[in-house]
C-alpha cells in the first residue's frame, strides 16, 4: 500500500453561525470614509440620486462599492463579500438597489458628474489638511511644482456597450483619459484627479480631450490653487508623452500660466542638426532617479540648434542621448549607436539634468493606470456610457482611499508609503477576523500574528486622530 505525504496541514472543512469576517483589514478604510465624513458630504451632494426616505443613501452606496473595489472586487456581485459581514460593513445595498442607482445617474449623467467631482475635490481638500507637511500641493512653488500627469489607455469590452468602438490597436472598447499626481519618490504612489472615459476610437493626440481633462482636472484642486478666483497656474507643472505636444494644447497651457514637459517626436529632417553627438564637451551627464550622475547618457539644451516655430515663448527643447538598450531596433535617428530623445518645457529652470530626471519619471503614471484598472476601470459593467463614467469615478475614488491613507496615516519614511494596492490588499485587507461582544461591546479580533498587526495598529490609531487634525489645520488662504 503507497502512502503520500501532504504538502499542507490536513483539516476538515465546516461551517459555523460564527461572526467571521474575510477582509476585515478593510476596516481600515471604513475608519478613513468615516472620519474624512463621507456620509454627510456625499449626502449634500448626490442626496437627490435616492429616492425620499430610502434606506439605502447614496454615501453608504458609494462607499460599499469604493471599499469592495479597493479590496479587490470587480463586479457589483462582489458586494457580497461586504454583505456577508454586517456587523463590520453595515447593512449592505443589494444588487438591485446598485442597478436602480446607475439607471438614475444615466438620466442625469451631467448632475451626478458635478455632484461627484465636487464631493472628491472636497475629500481631497480634507485629506490634504490632516496630511500635514505631507500635503502634496502645500510646498508647491514654481521651482518646485505640483506636477500633473496626463496620459490615455485602452480598457478592452467583451461586449457591446454604448459607444464602445475599435481601437488604434486592433481592440474593442474604450480609451479612458486620465490625469493623476505625482507624489515624487518615497511620498506615497499618487492620486487619481479625474478620468475622462471616451469611445476606443478617441485619438490620443487629441489637443481639446487634452484641454477637457486638464480642466477636468484642475477643478478638483483646492482652493488654495485658485487665489482670487483664479488657477495659480505657475505651481503647477503638466506632464504628458509626445500627443501633448500639439501647439493648441500648449498655448493653452501658456495662457493660464500652467508648466509644461511634454515629450517631443525631433523631425527626420531636423535629425542632421544633431549629428555633433560625438562631441560631448557641450553635453552635461544626465542624472538618475537619486540625483547622481550617469556615465553613459547626456542631456542638452538644444533650442539654438533646433528652432521651435509658433510655440509659446520660453518654450525649449531639451534632448537626452543614451547607448541603444539591448535588443532595441535602430531608427534612422540613432546617431553614432545612441538613442535621442527630445522633450519641451517652459519651466523657469534651466538646470537640463533635472528637468530630464523630472520628465523622464513620468513612466510612474503607468503604474497609476495600472493600478486604476485593477481597482474598478478594468472591467466597465453597464452598457450605458454614462453609468460606466460613474464606475470610472467610483473607482478613482477607491485607488484615492489608499493613496489618502499614506498620506494622512503612515509614519514619515514608513516603507508601506511605496506599496502598490496589490500589497496593501495581501498584507493588510484581506486579514481575516472575529466579531465578539462583550459587555454589550462589539469588537473585532485579528490575528496577533498577522504579518503587519504593528501597521494595523499605527493607521487605526493615526486615523482616529483625524478629525482632531483636521479641527486644527490651519485655514487655507482664498
Amino acid at each position: 500500500m503507497h502512502h503520500f505525504t501532504r504538502l499542507f496541514p490536513a483539516a476538515a472543512v465546516g461551517f459555523t453561525g460564527q461572526s467571521l469576517v474575510s477582509h476585515a483589514g478593510t476596516k481600515i478604510l471604513t475608519e478613513l470614509i468615516d472620519a474624512l465624513g463621507f456620509r454627510g458630504l456625499c449626502e449634500d451632494r448626490l442626496g437627490q440620486f435616492a429616492p425620499s426616505g430610502a434606506r439605502h443613501r447614496p454615501g453608504r452606496l458609494i462607499a460599499s462599492l469604493a471599499l469592495m473595489l479597493a479590496g479587490g472586487g470587480e463586479h457589483v456581485s462582489d458586494l457580497d463579500m461586504l454583505r456577508s459581514s454586517p456587523g463590520i460593513f453595515g447593512p449592505v445595498p443589494s444588487n438591485a438597489t446598485v442597478s436602480r442607482f446607475f439607471e438614475r445617474t444615466v438620466a442625469n449623467p451631467e448632475l451626478f458628474s458635478y455632484g461627484f467631482e465636487t464631493l472628491t475635490r472636497e475629500l481631497r481638500s480634507r485629506a490634504w489638511d490632516a496630511a500635514g507637511n505631507f500635503e502634496p500641493g502645500g510646498q508647491a512653488t514654481a521651482a518646485d511644482p505640483l506636477i500633473v500627469d496626463l496620459d490615455a489607455t485602452l480598457v478592452t469590452s467583451h461586449s457591446d456597450k454604448e459607444l464602445a468602438a475599435g481601437t488604434y490597436k486592433g481592440g474593442y472598447g474604450f480609451s479612458p483619459f486620465i490625469a493623476s499626481i505625482d507624489y515624487g519618490t518615497g511620498n506615497g504612489t499618487g492620486e487619481i484627479l479625474a478620468c475622462v472615459l471616451r469611445p476606443g476610437s478617441a485619438g490620443a493626440n487629441s489637443a481639446d480631450d487634452h484641454i477637457r481633462v486638464f480642466e477636468t482636472a484642475t477643478a478638483q484642486l483646492p482652493e488654495s490653487f485658485f487665489p482670487d478666483g483664479k488657477l495659480d497656474g505657475q505651481r503647477i507643472l503638466v506632464r504628458t508623452d509626445s500627443a501633448g505636444a500639439s501647439r493648441k494644447f500648449l498655448w493653452h497651457l501658456h495662457s493660464l500660466g500652467v508648466q509644461f514637459s511634454v515629450s517631443y517626436p525631433v523631425p527626420a529632417a531636423k535629425a542632421h542638426m544633431i549629428d555633433w553627438i560625438n562631441d560631448k564637451q557641450y553635453w552635461q551627464p544626465a542624472l538618475d532617479q537619486h540625483g547622481t550622475d550617469r556615465t553613459n547618457a547626456w542631456v542638452i539644451n538644444a533650442t539654438e540648434v533646433i528652432p521651435l516655430k509658433d510655440y509659446p515663448p520660453g518654450t525649449n527643447i531639451y534632448l537626452r542621448a543614451e547607448p541603444l538598450h539591448p535588443g532595441a531596433a535602430p531608427t534612422l535617428l540613432d546617431l553614432d549607436g545612441h538613442r535621442i530623445t527630445a522633450f519641451l518645457t517652459n519651466a523657469p529652470r534651466w538646470h537640463g539634468p533635472f528637468l530630464d530626471a523630472r520628465h523622464r519619471a513620468r513612466g510612474r503614471c503607468e503604474n497609476r493606470i495600472k493600478t486604476l484598472k485593477n481597482t474598478g476601470l478594468g472591467k466597465l459593467p453597464f452598457y450605458d456610457f454614462a453609468a460606466n463614467q460613474a464606475w470610472a469615478n467610483i473607482a478613482a475614488l477607491a485607488l484615492n482611499l489608499t493613496s489618502w491613507l499614506q498620506l494622512t496615516a503612515l509614519p514619515e519614511g514608513h516603507h508601506a508609503r511605496s506599496w502598490d494596492i496589490k500589497r496593501w490588499r495581501y498584507r493588510l485587507f484581506a486579514t481575516a477576523g472575529k466579531i465578539i461582544t462583550r459587555a454589550r461591546r462589539r469588537t473585532l479580533l485579528l490575528p496577533d500574528r498577522a504579518p503587519e498587526k504593528q501597521l494595523i495598529t499605527v493607521l487605526l490609531d493615526r486615523i482616529k486622530d483625524l478629525p482632531a487634525r483636521l479641527k486644527s489645520a490651519p485655514a487655507k488662504p482664498t
